[in-house]
């Protein structure tokens, strides 16, 4: 069985490349299925959601290979609406293939997804909008089938900003008949670079990037190519690595615009960092200050795919830190594994206070998922002494190598068998 072994205490420095972006990723390849043709995808990374969703591609008829970094993806072949069951239960992403789908053949079967158990994340909000937008739906033994003859403008008004419904009304609306306007749209860089992709190809969407988002439907999409940014999420792990450990790093091929509300963190933790149109340098002493508090929200608050990491941080702070967690009531499942390290962590229901420790201890302990994951390797990398991190398939979900990444900024980690 696979495990990473961590021999912590070490400052990092040094300069890393930052990988292309999962959560911009994901949406555009399966927004690939509205263009009856070929699409080539670059900057990609080679991580297992996406190994995943291009497997979802090719099992329903499309043709994807590799070009390095690039994904070309081919849907002229595009033979079936019935979406793999095995594959969607990997990962929850997979249903925004519903659009798509829905875009693209009028019909999609697709199961209830998996993916990271973080939450309820219920998936109501999409089913109400496709409803609205003329679209029949049939729940049976897990499957949902998805049925229309023609998408249909509509104005749909989120109840909140869900990343995934606005996604999936989109992607429905592009090819369909007159004009969408979303209210309460997920504001999300991620959004923005969907609408850009899909503008790329012949759509017609305004406001991305706001609350409020009008798609007027096209007829069809021509091919395209385009250039997936870094994943913020990714460079937020590494700034919060550095800012536990001590040290000076850079990351390279990303600026500080997405990542603004993780930045005023670690600089109110203690860190000095400095943005530049492609690059963020941080330094910090390794010294961490406490957080009176953190309170996750839709962007462009602090993300909640940075709670853990940062509660990590803090797990040295010199005082209490509270976090209030307000997007997923899951996401604290990280916490009896972080607890490991010595420091007290103390919930109430959504909240957690956070009482740091000089030293942290090594420690073994065990992924549960992706973001949880990350942050169990960086209070390893702040431990004296060897921690062992075990499941890191979850990590490999949406970090390419970040062993490779870590090791690179001077870390003592790396992948190990059984």
């Amino acid at each position: 069985m696979t495990y990473i072994e961590i021999m912590g205490g070490k400052k990092l420095s040094g300069e890393v490349n930052i990988q292309g972006s999962k959560n911009t990723v994901l949406p555009i390849l399966a927004a690939t299925l509205l263009i009856n043709g070929v699409t080539k995808l670059k900057h990609c990374p080679k991580i297992l959601d996406v190994e995943h969703m291009i497997k979802i591609l090719i099992e329903i008829g499309c043709t994807v290979t590799w070009e390095g970094t690039s994904v070309i993806v081919d849907t002229r072949g595009l033979n079936t609406e019935v979406v793999p069951t095995d594959l969607v239960k990997k990962m929850r992403s997979s249903i925004i293939l519903l659009g798509a789908l829905l875009g693209r053949s009028h019909r999609a079967v697709v199961s209830y997804p998996g993916g990271c158990t973080i939450g309820a994340r219920p998936i109501n909000f999409h089913l109400d909008a496709f409803q609205q937008m003329n679209v029949s739906l049939e729940e049976e033994d897990g499957l949902i089938t998805c049925v229309t003859n023609g998408i249909k403008g509509a104005d749909i008004y989120l109840p909140s900003p869900s990343v995934g419904a606005t996604e999936n009304v989109i992607l429905a609306g592009v090819l369909g008949h007159g004009k969408t306007r979303i209210f309460q749209a997920a504001r999300e860089p991620e959004i923005l670079e969907l609408c850009k992709f899909l503008n790329s190809a012949g759509a017609k969407i305004y406001g991305a990037g706001t609350s409020r988002i009008e798609i007027v439907g096209v007829s069809s999409l021509h091919q395209t190519e385009y250039t997936a940014p870094s994943d913020r999420i990714v460079a937020g792990t590494y700034l919060a690595a550095a800012a536990g450990t001590g040290g000076d790093i850079t990351l390279k091929g990303i600026g500080c615009g997405s990542l603004y509300a993780v930045i005023q963190t670690l600089r109110e933790i203690g860190c000095h960092i400095r943005c530049q149109q492609d690059s963020i340098t941080l330094h910090s002493d390794g010294v961490i200050k406490a957080v009176p508090e953190i309170k996750t929200a839709p962007y462009p608050g602090f993300p909640t795919d940075m709670q853990s990491q940062i509660m990590s941080v803090l797990l040295k702070a010199s005082g209490s830190s509270k976090i209030i967690e307000e997007i997923f009531e899951g996401r604290y499942q990280n916490v009896p594994e972080q607890a490991r390290f010595g420091a007290q962590i103390c919930l109430q229901d959504r909240v957690a206070f956070i009482t740091g420790v000089p030293v942290l201890k090594a420690s073994e302990v065990s992924a549960g998922e992706l973001r949880g994951g990350a942050a169990l390797v960086i209070a390893g990398l702040m431990a004296e002494g060897k921690t062992i991190v075990k499941n890191p398939y979850h990590i490999q979900r949406g970090y390419e190598d970040i062993c490779r990444d870590l090791r690179a900024l001077g870390a003592q980690i790396e992948y190990k068998e059984d």
